[in-house]
């Protein structure tokens, strides 16, 4: 894959989508829209980081195509006067036969197939479900092309809980085994840093899920 000639630092904020319709559920593909209180925490998230950066730090929005991502993507797009990049590559995974039922159903149902799902998420996908490694798969050529095609800019890339933790995965060189220990609440804002030297990438988080509906944490 070809490099930059000239150094360059890539800044991109990882934002999950809010709190959704529906309840408690394997949302996964299953397209819901968000609730009007996951509006208002996503809203206030990105108000935080204005505060802090004291300017309007994106210079575009890069958004998964499911409607509690791409419609709030979309009104704030419009809002900031920045380009706005659907791409398929960061929906959720598809959990399968557990799509749109609730925890507490599947876990009735299905005990054993759950509890090894959350024991190794990466080797033990949900019955008829995408395993991490097919969404890391679709992941890592939409980031590594999302790097090289805005190289240098400050990029707000809006996504879901799972796929989140998947690119950190990668990113932190963790085992796909420990993606369930990291914590990726709704609005959560992230941020990775990506400095290339035209030989390597090298990433950096600088924060994990400091900017939040209930305030500023950092």
């Amino acid at each position: 894959m070809r490099r930059a000639q000239s150094s360059t630092l890539t800044t991109i904020d990882l934002l999950r989508h809010g709190e959704c319709q529906g309840g408690e559920i394997y949302r996964g593909s299953t397209d819901v829209p968000l609730s009007e209180n996951g509006w208002q925490q996503m809203a206030s998230s990105l108000a935080s980081e204005r505060v802090l950066a004291g300017e309007e730090p994106w210079q575009r929005i890069v958004t998964s195509p499911l409607r509690r991502c791409r419609l709030f993507a979309e009104s704030q797009a419009k809002t900031m006067g920045i380009p706005l990049h659907i791409n398929d590559a960061f929906r959720e995974m598809h959990f399968g036969d557990w799509e749109g039922r609730t925890l507490k159903e599947v876990w009735q149902a299905d005990r054993e197939a759950v509890s090894r799902f959350y024991a190794d998420p990466g080797s033990a996908p949900p019955p008829n479900g995408e395993s991490m490694q097919q969404v890391q798969e679709r992941l890592l050529p939409a980031w590594d092309t999302l790097i090289e095609t805005h190289a240098g800019e400050h990029l707000l890339l809006i996504q879901h809980g799972g796929t989140i933790r998947i690119l950190l995965s990668w990113l932190l060189q963790m085992p796909l085994a420990a993606v369930t220990r990291l914590d990726i609440p709704y609005a959560s804002l992230s941020r990775i840093t990506v400095f290339d030297d035209g030989q390597q990438q090298m990433p950096t988080l600088v924060f994990l899920n400091r900017v939040l509906s209930r305030g500023v944490h950092l």
